[in-house]
């Protein structure tokens, strides 16, 4: 999988992922920079261009093999101060899954996340404030949004529940 981004800083992008990462880029050029990681097996890259930068596309993240790895992984990025947040036993997206999440330079936000189990369900929390992470409103109906602290979400009628509602 190759995914580029456009980044506003790429001093700033390049220092916060070779921490979130764990690694150097295996290129750094003028306005630009990738990686090639094996675990999870992803190339991506980025690309200074300030104007281009969007927010609020939804979140990029991968699913890690054990329990084991994901609190390995947490414990490094508590260490570096990356994590935004911290969830345990959650029903996301359908699945019961343990994540933590990080925010990039520029807001994008990344999961990763262990996978328990299928569910028939998704967290009731994520019908209220927290709901910006996990469940995104789908691209086709729009949605009416209400503005909490700089953080747009779906408004509590609207459950992200619904099949089809554009949850992962």
């Amino acid at each position: 999988m190759h995914v580029s981004l456009y980044v506003a800083d790429l001093n700033k992008s390049v220092a916060f992922y070779t921490s979130f990462f764990g690694q150097e880029p295996a290129k750094v050029k003028p306005n630009y920079a990738k990686y090639v990681l094996s675990s999870p097996s992803l190339i991506i890259s980025f690309v200074e261009n300030p104007e281009r930068v969007q927010q609020h596309f939804g979140h990029l993240g991968f699913q890690v093999e054990t329990k084991a790895e994901l609190e390995q992984r947490l414990a490094v990025a508590r260490q570096l101060d990356l994590v935004a947040k911290e969830e345990t036993g959650t029903a996301c997206c359908y699945a019961v899954q343990d994540k933590f999440w990080v925010n990039d330079p520029d807001g994008v936000q990344w999961e990763v996340y262990y996978f328990h189990e299928d569910a028939d369900f998704n967290d009731p929390r994520y019908e209220a404030a927290d709901a910006s992470a996990c469940c995104m409103p789908p691209v086709q109906e729009q949605k009416p949004l209400v503005q909490l602290a700089d953080i747009s979400i779906m408004s509590s009628s609207e459950a992200c529940s619904t099949p089809g509602s554009g949850c992962c």
